[in-house]
């Protein structure tokens, strides 16, 4: 039961995340790294507030953080004509400083004994097992994030930064200024990251700023695995398979985990192992296709 818990707890935590993730690198295709440090800011600002004796208002202002960090790549992308993996670079190095700054100047916080909205709801639950509780607490929110979502990429500004990601310049054409809908876009998937990374250190009474190296090989990995189940089909059923695809990672890791199959520093280097693996599948399926064609040419001939 520990595996399994663990699992559905971990992995509806980061699926957060992995929503964030999805939306840049799926509907918006772009690849934003900002993720590296806007999950530590999230988990810096929400530490911080629940330190403060604040754990809600840390969560909500871990969602305002992270929309300024997405924006602030976003602005980098249009009005400065930066590159979108350079902006997501620099962004990511200015907060790691940010982060340190909202943390005191201290690379981390423990939150043991301090009020947290886990610990709120354990209380208000004290019939119902500690693990139960979290497990509630976390899949409310993931549900309420993905319904959220599902339900804004259906409204028109939704659509015109789903058709951003398809064919910008037809937008463009459409008097739609693309800028707007990349820097909504990046600020959206940026708040899901940050929530992610508040609800994190308020999960784990604790806080890192190195909390987020690797995240967004993760996040990429968790998505790949749940579209390799559900497919690409719409965006809600994205939604769900990038949340289903962040559970099974993290059984994945809770298994090899408890049965020693790698040891633990191996876990970023397996998830960069299937991204690497699932973005060369498509590559070599057209080569082999390709060589079948020649082959069958040279037969004709």
């Amino acid at each position: 039961m520990t595996i399994l818990y663990s699992s559905l707890q971990l992995g509806l935590l980061y699926g957060i995340m992995v929503l964030g993730i999805y939306i840049s690198f799926r509907i918006l295709d772009i690849p934003d790294l900002t993720t590296e440090g806007s999950f530590a800011f999230g988990v810096a600002v929400s530490a911080v507030m629940a330190k403060a004796g604040h754990p809600y208002l840390g969560l909500l202002l871990s969602i305002v953080a992270g929309i300024a960090a997405g924006c602030f790549t976003g602005l980098l992308q249009t009005k400065l004509k930066i590159h979108p993996i350079l902006a997501g670079i620099i962004t990511m190095s200015g907060l790691y400083s940010i982060n340190l700054g909202v943390m005191h100047n201290s690379p981390n916080l423990t939150l043991l004994n301090t009020r947290t909205i886990f610990t709120d709801f354990r209380n208000l639950m004290p019939g119902v097992d500690k693990e139960i509780v979290k497990i509630i607490i976390i899949a409310v929110i993931a549900i309420a994030v993905v319904v959220l979502l599902s339900l804004f990429f259906k409204s028109h500004f939704g659509l015109c930064i789903r058709a951003t990601g398809d064919n910008q310049d037809m937008l463009s054409a459409s008097s739609v200024n693309v800028n707007i809908t990349k820097i909504a876009a990046l600020g959206l998937g940026n708040a899901c990251i940050a929530l992610s990374g508040g609800l994190t250190a308020q999960y784990q009474s604790f806080a890192d700023v190195n909390s987020s190296v690797g995240m967004l090989v993760v996040g990429l990995a968790s998505v790949i695995i749940g579209e390799a189940i559900f497919g690409r089909r719409s965006v809600t059923i994205g939604f769900i398979s990038a949340i289903v695809g962040s559970i099974i990672y993290r059984a994945i890791i809770a298994v090899t985990t408890r049965y020693n199959i790698f040891p633990s520093y191996m876990f970023k280097l397996v998830a960069a192992v299937i991204v690497i693996a699932a973005l060369a599948i498509p590559v070599i399926k057209e080569s082999v296709r390709k060589a079948k064609i020649k082959r069958g040419g040279h037969k004709d001939a």
